[in-house]
């Protein structure tokens, strides 16, 4: 593998955690080597990144965790103050300015200014000016908290009593503090003559070797810079006050000018003489950084906060916010069930971009009873959840999952649980819908171009940082931008603000807050405690209800949920007029026709109504499901091109004669039975419409009635896994880490292998001892080429060979593995209390 990190950082090849225990000085992968597991396991849980694919050994994870790219995800998650310790390591243990390398606790603490902030009491509410309540943040230890966290993060690392930067940080953060590069750098940059002419004006009794260290240890001194500072006038003063606090270069023609104390003529001449201005390119000079910390007094930030701004906000009950969000979240639900049993009957077409057309998200909108902002939000959710998905035919459609029917039969709140997790983790923004790209084309619900990779982070840091507030506590937009401009410093940019101001309004429309404040069921969702999210929710849900309340006006009430079997029974006998609080059904010759078809009959109905009914049957719905039942099936429509049978001829007379009916082109066949020129599909439709009730025969006469099919498309990908399922990947991956590093560095004797000699005569070697160890019961270290080509160790417990195939118990993998024995390049055996069986 490759080490992308820098050679005092990492020994690969160390066999030994502690430097004490060879002399060596140690190194970051040495003391990555000797962290415990549980350590290890929290550092792979905060960068999980590094676990894919999981390292070969403590090396492998070393390099993975000093790369360019890993650290620099890691970078956008630290706070401010975390922020400002972490660039103070890197300018006060750069190694290029003094040895030993590293700094000081004790100087960070100095050159920050960090103390407990006095007076904040744990959790107390205050009020700010104008009369907004705001809740103080807790004291403590900021710098040492501050220090744990990037000790966890494997950012930095103690060294002899000094914390240490990871290497790679002194090219992603070239400017700590906003200072300059320290002057022994800038100094290797000019040529001799200009550095002896500096050496021979500053320090005319030098007895350095070399002009560059005569300079770099005189600036070294705060006190000798200050004294270089006292000797410019007000103009060239002004010039260092300016560039102090950064940025630390300016802009000059002829930067590397020829300048000495005597020929000095200008201000910026008369500090390029004293080594206050040092040039960094053609036109480019630049403060050292010994000079910048002199002129600030050796503080390295103007202002050091060690908390975010107080949150305000309005307060509301607890109790109040969280029945709001269950009351949306049950809203969500509602909506999406309503929008897929329809899409699994009249489902929508697929774009040719692979979206969702305009009209359809109009009438999705519709159907879900809501705007179109929220049916895009509501159609992405249920695509992210895995309840919606495409066909596999050539013009695509937008079909509900067979995933979709498991899940309306789970719990409410587990419905929306999963609902919410998709969306937590979804990297698509629906209101993007309707915004045009760089090309102009427009963008569409369940289309290419809503893809925010930054979307998920952005919905977890607004909703993380309402979750510090009490429960509750509302607080303000202005409030939320502050603490999160304090919490992702390095995040914040215009994207970043519209991410997180949409993030607001999805979780409101979604149920993850109420009256502007995080629903005490979010709470645990967020911690990945699915269980506890559960049942605080299910405790605040409508509970489904087995009854509905029939009205004289031909419709009927659902007060609340109704209970999945029951839902599913008025949807077909009845059509939906409003929804809301309570669900209003209404009856018409439509919908009683509709069950009709679907086989049941004129008791059923009634009988459904009866038994689920609070109020008595009206008269006026028993007189309309008799009447349309009387009047179904009398006619009878089959293939001819199509007919019609019936055994009343009064009935197929009164057709006859009927001059709406001269579209289809009916002629008598028989008493009881009449022709039609149109297919049997168009002369049933054209017959309802005209309030006829035919029904479909069979062949031999029988009626075929059956309930509208419903279609479903191919399942999609599930939601991902809850956190809790990480930790343990962190454990398992520290234990395959930790037998990789064994395998790595374990004390071993190699058994000789022949080089040359007969075809085959090596692999026999290696058969003969692997053998040989699985009959004495000994593990042995081998070197193996995996199938992808790369070099591995492992240490193994063999346990057979056969087939030319070594079977064994690999420790890194904590599982028996079958090894191709023409793979095996390497076998020793291992010294010490290893060497026998690990009862593994």
């Amino acid at each position: 593998m490759t080490d992308n990190a820098a050679p005092d950082e990492h020994d690969p090849g160390e066999g030994t955690p502690a430097a004490s225990a060879t002399g060596r000085p140690p190194t970051f992968t040495s003391w990555l080597r000797s962290r415990s597991d549980g350590e290890l396991a929290a550092l792979l849980s905060a960068r999980p990144d590094l676990v894919q694919p999981v390292p070969a050994d403590i090396g492998a994870l070393a390099a993975r965790a000093t790369s360019r790219n890993t650290v620099l995800r890691v970078l956008e998650r630290l706070d401010r103050f975390t922020l400002q310790v972490l660039e103070a390591v890197i300018a006060l243990g750069d190694d290029r300015l003094s040895e030993p390398v590293g700094v000081r606790t004790v100087d960070l603490a100095e050159a920050l200014g960090t103390l407990p902030r006095p007076g904040a009491a744990d959790g107390a509410a205050t009020t700010a000016r104008g009369g907004t309540p705001t809740v103080a943040a807790p004291a403590g230890d900021p710098l040492t908290d501050a220090l744990d966290t990037l000790l966890e993060l494997a950012l930095v690392w103690p060294d002899r009593g000094r914390i240490r930067p990871v290497q790679v940080l002194r090219e992603l953060i070239p400017h700590p503090a906003q200072l300059g590069p320290p002057a022994r750098v800038l100094l290797n940059g000019l040529p001799h003559g200009a550095a002896t002419r500096l050496a021979r004006d500053l320090v005319p009794d030098s007895t350095a070797h070399t002009p560059v260290e005569t300079v770099a240890t005189f600036l070294a001194d705060p006190a000798r810079v200050l004294g270089l500072i006292g000797q410019v006038g007000p103009q060239a003063r002004r010039l260092l006050d300016g560039m102090a606090w950064g940025p630390p270069n300016g802009t000059v023609s002829d930067a590397r000018r020829e300048v000495s104390l005597a020929t000095a003529s200008s201000p910026v001449e008369t500090l390029i003489s004293r080594a206050l201005l040092l040039p960094s390119g053609e036109d480019t000079l630049t403060l050292p950084r010994e000079a910048a910390l002199a002129l600030r007094s050796g503080q390295l930030f103007r202002e050091v906060t060690t908390a975010p701004p107080p949150v305000a906000g309005t307060e509301n009950p607890a109790d109040a916010v969280t029945r709001a969000a269950a009351g949306q979240a049950f809203t969500v639900l509602r909506a999406i069930e309503e929008l897929l049993e329809r899409w699994s009957q009249d489902p929508a077409a697929v774009l040719r971009n692979g979206g969702l057309g305009v009209r359809d998200l109009r009438r999705a909108a519709q159907a879900m009873d809501t705007d179109e902002t929220t049916a895009a939000l509501f159609v992405e959710v249920a695509h992210a959840a895995g309840l919606l998905g495409t066909d596999d035919r050539v013009e695509g459609e937008w079909l509900p999952t067979r995933a979709y029917d498991l899940w309306r039969e789970t719990p409410p709140e587990r419905r929306w649980l999963r609902l919410a997790s998709a969306w937590l983790d979804s990297d698509r923004v629906a209101a993007l819908n309707g915004s045009r790209d760089s090309g102009g084309r427009v963008r569409n619900v369940l289309g290419a171009g809503l893809v925010r990779p930054a979307a998920p982070q952005s919905r977890r840091d607004l909703l993380g940082e309402m979750a510090t507030a009490p429960p509750g506590f509302a607080v303000l937009p202005e409030s939320l931008s502050a603490r999160l401009s304090w919490r992702r410093p390095r995040r914040q940019s215009p994207v970043y603000a519209e991410l997180v101001e949409i993030a607001a309004s999805e979780a409101a429309a979604l149920g993850l807050t109420g009256r502007g404040a995080l629903a005490e069921h979010t709470r645990p969702l967020l911690d990945g405690e699915d269980d506890d999210a559960a049942g605080i929710l299910a405790a605040e849900m409508p509970k489904p209800l087995d009854y509905v309340l029939v009205q004289g006006d031909l419709t009927a009430v659902a007060p609340g949920p109704l209970v999945t079997g029951l839902a599913r029974d008025l949807a077909l006998v009845a059509d939906v007029e409003s929804t809301g609080g309570a669900t209003v059904y209404r009856f018409t010759e439509e919908s009683v026709r509709r069950a009709l078809d679907a086989g049941q009959g004129v008791a059923d109905i009634t009988a459904l109504l009866e038994r689920h009914s609070r109020t008595p049957l009206p008269q006026a719905l028993r007189y309309l499901v008799s009447d349309v039942g009387r009047r179904h099936g009398r006619l009878r429509a089959g293939s001819a091109s199509s007919y019609l049978r019936c055994d009343e001829p009064a009935l197929l007379e009164e057709l006859l004669s009927d001059r709406r009916t001269q579209d289809l082109g009916l002629f008598r066949l028989a008493p009881t039975v009449v022709a039609s020129r149109a297919n049997r599909a168009s002369l049933m439709e054209r017959l309802r419409q005209l309030g006829y009730h035919p029904v479909p025969e069979s062949g031999d006469g029988s009626m075929r009635l059956s309930r509208p099919e419903a279609r479903r498309a191919d399942p999609v990908d599930a939601p991902p896994p809850p956190g809790g399922s990480f930790r343990e990947m962190a454990r398992a991956a520290v234990r395959a880490v930790r037998a990789g590093d064994e395998a790595s560095t374990v004390a071993r004797r190699p058994i000789p292998l022949p080089e040359d000699g007969p075809p085959g005569s090596r692999t026999a070697a290696v058969l003969d001892a692997l053998t040989r160890a699985a009959k004495d019961g000994r593990r042995v270290w081998i070197g193996y080429t995996d199938t992808d080509g790369r070099q591995v160790s492992r240490i193994v417990e063999p346990s057979g060979v056969d087939g030319g195939f070594l079977t064994a118990y690999d420790a890194t993998r904590a599982a028996v593995h079958r090894f191709a024995v023409h793979r095996v390049n390497a076998v020793a055996e291992l010294d010490g209390p290893g060497a026998g069986r690990s009862g593994g």
